[in-house]
């Protein structure tokens, strides 16, 4: 047996599992499940309220992070600047003869 065909039948038996499942709790044979079934729902839409506020954060702190890189590239500009302005006026008063 290849791979596709072990696949294939794996994939048939978990929709034939999945469709009974569904028949059961339609029909009200399994009663414990339902609220199981409500939890999970609950729970998958507090993940993605999570998952949202989290994403948030995250993109809340690469925006410092990169205002903070922007800021030390400019003031690092600045420094290169001051020093290269003094270097231009101290070459400036060597070359006055006295």
């Amino acid at each position: 047996m290849n791979n596709y065909t072990k696949y294939g039948l794996i994939f048939l038996g978990g929709v034939a599992l999945g469709a009974l499942g569904a028949m059961a709790i339609s029909r009200g044979r399994v009663q414990g499940v339902k609220p199981l079934a409500t939890d999970l729902v609950a729970g998958i839409a507090l993940r993605d309220k999570l998952m949202s506020v989290a994403e948030g954060v995250k993109e809340d702190i690469e925006d410092v992070v990169a205002e903070a890189q922007l800021k030390n590239q400019e003031k690092k500009a600045a420094q290169e600047a001051q020093e290269t302005a003094q270097a231009v006026q101290d070459s400036a008063v060597e070359k006055t003869p006295a």
